[in-house]
């Protein structure tokens, strides 16, 4: 591939884009991040909250553990947390800084602060608006479309900043460029040192939240609960860390993750198989930072046809993108990582997302499970066919299905999913 071409600078910046720190699960982080922008607008902490979000932010946020407080959970921890906490700035680390005095500074404000919820009526999947209220003084936040996007800030009756709201914001659903012929191509022309920061990091950071998610106590244990069963089994340690990793992330653990398409648990399940594999089967650092530009890319690809927020879990995704990247260490190149992707997609496309939570760290040890069955049964000379459920001719096709089926046709499904969880309150 012409490193001068416009699909080499495309998925360069798409990398340098998507493949970046943050400090827990993104949605209560971007709601810390709202509540954090709306009381540096205010200038005073406040002894009002009003919070509206979008039944997605609800579902996200309702059950997972919020870092740095101290093991709270739920929307109102996370808008204490900013308004005590946060710096603003730092955007998705937006609490990364939190201080012992602060956590219960967070939990006194939380206990003696009205801060209310609501189920907002909007079009948007992914919608926040933080009313902060201080004697006769007001300010207004809201994130729209994705994590840290602002696209109105008041305070009183004045508007500070606004623009208009376009899904174009969302660049998930502006990236023709992307098509798996191309992404192999990229992988195998890359100058890796135009990439080695970021993928390097990503190593780094989603590695160490991993072991981590070993060592200690996290939510249901699935990480040490796999490696219990055959420590020394390759298959095996590349799930067992992956759900490590998410054990630890939905359940307070307050180390940073290297995110994609605005998920840590994706970003988590993009990248710490491929690296497992990598480091088991004797791989040179080049070989590995290939293998996750495929990985990483072919999960964008796979979410732009979705979108950000889905009753579809978002791992499946990532898990097939790791397959993918294990198939390019293993020689494979574009029939055989094609193959791949499209028999791990037929097996586990229906995995629903009903909220982060511990169960999260269970889905990506499955979805990871179905992506190495899809690699196996294309090794093996067998695959899904054309014609079987949702399987199209070319696996371009195939995405494009799987797209339909989430962003379309399992929306009636995050309907019903949220109204549960609302009644089971």
């Amino acid at each position: 591939m012409d490193k001068n071409s416009t699909v080499y600078r495309s998925y360069s910046e798409l990398l340098k884009k998507e493949l970046i720190p943050a400090m827990g699960c993104t949605e209560p982080v971007s709601i810390a991040f709202a509540a954090a922008k709306a009381r540096e607008v205010l200038g005073n902490i406040p002894d009002k909250v009003k919070v509206d979000v979008s039944g997605n932010i609800l579902k996200n946020v309702k059950s997972v553990v919020v870092p740095h407080t101290g093991g709270m959970r739920g929307i109102p921890a996370a808008v204490a947390a900013g308004i005590v906490a946060g710096k603003p700035q730092l955007e998705l680390e937006v609490i990364s800084g939190t201080s012992e005095e602060e956590i219960r500074e967070i939990a006194h404000y939380l206990n003696s602060t009205p801060i209310t919820v609501h189920f907002a009526d909007t079009p948007h999947i992914f919608d926040i608006m933080i009313t902060l209220s201080y004697k006769d003084e007001s300010s207004f936040v809201r994130i729209t479309e994705h994590h840290t996007n602002i696209v109105c800030i008041r305070k009183n009756n004045n508007t500070l900043f606004e623009k208009e709201i376009s899904p174009a914001e969302d660049d998930l659903t502006c990236r023709n460029v992307l098509n798996v012929q191309d992404i192999v191509d990229f992988a195998d022309s890359v100058n890796t040192e135009d990439v080695a920061d970021i993928i390097t990091r990503q190593a780094e950071y989603n590695m160490a939240i991993a072991e981590e998610g070993l060592r200690g106590d996290y939510g249901a244990n699935i990480g040490r609960t796999l490696l219990s069963r055959n420590k020394d089994d390759v298959s095996e340690k590349m799930r067992a860390f992956a759900a490590a990793a998410s054990d630890a992330r939905m359940n307070g653990c307050e180390m940073p993750v290297i995110i994609n398409s605005g998920s840590g648990n994706q970003g988590i399940t993009a990248s710490v198989p491929v690296i497992v594999y990598a480091r088991e089967k004797g791989h040179t650092e080049e070989e590995l930072i290939r293998a996750l530009c495929i990985s990483n890319l072919i999960t964008i690809h796979l979410k732009s046809g979705i979108g950000r927020l889905s009753a579809y879990c978002g791992v499946v995704s990532a898990a097939c993108g790791a397959a993918c990247g294990v198939a390019y260490l293993s020689g494979g190149r574009y029939d055989t990582i094609a193959h791949t992707l499209v028999n791990a997609l037929a097996m586990d496309s229906g995995i629903i997302c009903d909220g982060a939570k511990a169960s999260c760290a269970a889905k990506i040890a499955s979805a990871v499970d179905a992506g190495l069955l899809g690699l196996e049964m294309y090794k093996n000379g067998n695959e899904f066919y054309s014609g079987e459920g949702l399987v199209a001719k070319g696996v371009e096709n195939t995405i494009r299905n799987i797209g339909l089926l989430a962003r379309n046709g399992m929306a009636e499904t995050d309907k019903e999913i949220i109204r549960i969880m609302l009644e089971s309150n």
